[in-house]
């Protein structure tokens, strides 16, 4: 090192050290006196040479670990050509560190402000042509680092090879790395400026990840790769139709599904995506749902969080397939008319120390203080939602879904856990906002720009919040000061009718506002009426499992609630196993008991529920105004002693259907109800039907009106209610 100057050597050590926070400082091609010199540092290299003037002209190894040095009056061509050989091969390559930069200032713009809607195309690792040389390019966000390499297989994770460059005071830094291929395997290693430490990620905007334990990353192919693949999209009537549909007026029937457990083959081993196309899409076609609502399939390393531990924001689980596989089902999905929600998890992160957690040494997508930043319930981290880095993180994260593999609607976990800083937290425990409340502000500007976004870039995409509280206009127009969900999930409606029906029916007079006070909100907010994986898992039972009496009366209180679920206003969700009375809690690590179908009142469930599912998208009546006053009237919500309710549910245009609802096990002959309009009834639906498993009593054939005013109506019929069922009536 005595030919290079004190500068040059400090440059130098600080690369020997993986200390550079500005390589292209020193190695590549700089003028020289009045030449040229190009250093390159090669650690695992035996020789180089450089081609000038199509010779091939050597380097000289100016020190024992790897820097080799030219010195010339010609300038080569840019970028550099090299000649490496190695003990066991030679290749030729070209100077990583001869490179112009990759990102634009445009770019890094947006990112800082937080408007960089598809940074998933900017950050990450690609495969593409820079300068007319293939290769691979990587950017990174970590501001609080004093250096950060490109690390995997293709330079035996060895920090000092290939050092990134620092794009001024932005945080990101970037690299060009020539002749790598897709799949190669890499992380990014990080030097903390502060404390000296140094720790090896994986990529926040990794597009892949090694199958379970590993947890690098292999290279996404080029952006028209990424997006395309090897699959073609066959779905664009669908997009098309779902632009133009009138969402709030039409059905949704929503089936929850975690793919780990809906089905396994005869070996019990999961079924990839291509295969759940062929076995699930049929089944949601003919069972006349309307949606499929997927549990995460984000990456994420433990398969016992549901997928809710999510590590990779822009990745497809691989237990299941490629990122093709998983387009072909949603294609499948589309081609059968039947939307895709994903549920979508940007609440929290796991603490896992190669994933997102203290990402550069500090809190950089999370809060330092534990009182923002940890959530105790769930262990996890929670997301700095202040800082337009990481709301433009996860922004694009969902950006990416929706774009890339036309997801039709992301509900979004865990709300409520995200809106209130006190969530979870005794006194002392949390931090109030600027004005002293426990809102956090920051959040409901990342809900509303969210929201924005997606409705305004992608026509009929669909949000849906879980949220369960009170917390006003979630489902309301941002322009009108509401968070801009399209849909809530009603949690109070779910919690008040499990508590009603697992009580014994002899008790159940006693609570019967819990079937009536879901009417004095039910309007506030664009309502979906959900029975999800939440309600059958540690310890809860299954909904069967909840239901009191005997094995009959079981099955007939399922049926019920079944009825009741879909004929009350607002739109529809249910979780696999529901529709055929899983016996059982769900168990992420094994198979829904689809044996139990050849038992008869299993078989009863599934038929009722898909009689009701189809019922439900016939009839207008009971999901043209769904979340309107309009759309429902009381005939009589005040007979506790009986245990009774019945309703009304209306269209625009006029039809109407009639729901009456007994909850005792008690037949109930000669019940007098009112009715809107004289004429001839038919059941429709009668849960207690003998194809379901129930008792077959009920009112078959035609039910004349009496001109008996009854129940503030003008007609009235008289019926036979069957014990634990409901009705549905329609005029002929």
């Amino acid at each position: 090192m005595a030919k290079n100057s004190s500068a040059s050597t400090t440059q130098f050590n600080a690369i020997l050290a993986a200390k550079s926070h500005d390589p292209f400082a020193f190695l590549g091609l700089h003028t020289h006196n009045t030449g040229w010199i190009l250093r390159s540092f090669q650690p695992h290299a035996v020789a180089v040479k450089l081609k000038v003037s199509n010779t091939w002209q050597v380097l000289t190894k100016m020190h024992a670990d790897g820097l080799f040095e030219w010195q010339g009056e010609e300038q080569p061509s840019q970028p550099c050509t090299l000649q490496i050989a190695y003990p066991t091969e030679t290749i030729i390559t070209h100077e990583t560190y001869s490179f112009a930069p990759i990102i634009s200032d445009d770019d890094l713009h947006l990112f800082a402000a937080g408007k960089l809607n598809q940074a998933y195309n900017t950050f990450g690792a690609h495969v593409c042509t820079l300068q007319q040389v293939a290769g691979a390019r990587f950017a990174v966000w970590a501001p609080n680092a004093a250096r950060v390499s490109v690390v995997g297989n293709f330079n035996l994770w060895d920090g000092r090879v290939h050092p990134m460059r620092a794009r001024g005071g932005s945080g990101v830094w970037e690299l060009f790395i020539p002749n790598l291929l897709a799949n190669d395997v890499y992380k990014f290693e990080i030097l903390n400026r502060d404390t000296g430490a140094t720790l090896v990620k994986t990529d926040p905007y990794a597009r892949a990840f090694e199958l379970r334990q590993g947890n690098g990353s292999p290279i996404a192919g080029t952006a028209a790769q990424i997006s395309q693949g090897n699959y073609t999209w066959q779905d664009k009537n669908w997009l098309q139709h779902r632009a133009q549909l009138d969402w709030l007026h039409a059905p949704f029937n929503c089936y929850e599904v975690h793919l780990g457990s809906w089905r396994r083959n005869a070996e019990g081993a999961c079924l990839n995506y291509r295969e759940m196309a062929a076995w699930l899409v049929p089944y949601v076609v003919d069972m006349g749902y309307t949606h499929i609502e997927l549990l995460p399939i984000t990456e994420h390393p433990l398969t016992e969080s549901w997928g809710y531990q999510t590590t990779g924001y822009f990745a497809v689980t691989n237990r299941f397939g490629s990122p093709d596989d998983l387009k072909f089902l949603i294609d499948a999905c589309h081609q059968a008319h039947i939307g895709v929600i994903l549920d979508w998890v940007p609440g929290h992160f796991p603490k896992d120390d190669w994933a997102l957690a203290r990402f550069d040494g500090t809190a950089l997508y999370e809060h330092a203080d534990p009182r923002l930043g940890e959530h105790q319930d769930w262990g996890t981290y929670i997301f700095n939602y202040g800082r337009n880095e990481v709301r433009n993180f996860l922004i694009s994260s969902a950006y990416f879904w929706l774009n890339e593999f036309h997801i039709d609607g992301l509900r979004v976990d865990a709300v409520a856990s995200m809106l209130y800083l006190d969530y979870s937290r005794k006194a002392g425990e949390w931090l109030p906002n600027k004005f002293g409340g426990r809102e956090n502000l920051e959040v409901i500007d990342f809900f509303r720009e969210l929201n924005t976004i997606v409705h305004q870039d992608f026509p009929g995409a669909l949000t849906i919040a879980e949220e369960s509280t009170a917390w006003p206009a979630v489902s309301r127009p941002v322009y009108i000061g509401g968070l801009g969900f399209s849909m809530k999930w009603n949690m109070g409606w779910m919690n008040d009718t499990l508590a009603y029906m697992q009580e014994d029916p002899v008790h159940r007079k006693y609570h019967h506002d819990k079937l009536t006070f879901g009417q004095l909100y039910a309007y506030s907010e664009n309502f979906v009426l959900p029975f999800s994986h939440d309600e059958v898992v540690h310890g809860k039972k299954s909904l069967l499992g909840k239901m009191p009496g005997d094995a009959w009366q079981q099955f007939a209180n399922l049926r019920l609630m079944m009825t009741m679920q879909m004929t009350m206003p607002g739109k529809k969700l249910n979780f696999m196993g529901n529709e055929i009375a899983q016996g059982i809690e769900w168990n992420v690590s094994q198979s829904l008991d689809w044996h139990l179908l050849d038992n008869h009142f299993h078989q009863g469930a599934q038929c009722a529920q898909r009689d009701l599912n189809q019922l439900y998208l016939q009839q207008t009546a009971l999901h043209a105004l769904e979340f309107e006053h309009a759309g429902f009237d009381w005939i009589d919500c005040h007979d506790s002693e009986q245990s009774v309710i019945s309703y009304i549910r209306r269209d625009n245009a006029g039809r109407f259907a009639i729901i009456v609802l007994n909850f005792t096990p008690v037949t109930r002959e000669g019940y007098r109800l009112g009715v809107p309009q004289s004429g001839q009834y038919k059941e429709l639906f009668n849960s207690d039907a003998a194809i379901y498993g129930g008792s077959n009593q009920g009112n078959a054939g035609e039910i004349s009106t009496e001109p008996t005013p009854w129940m503030q109506q003008a007609q009235s019929l008289v019926l036979t209610l069957p014990p634990l069922a409901g009705l549905i009536l329609a005029l002929k």
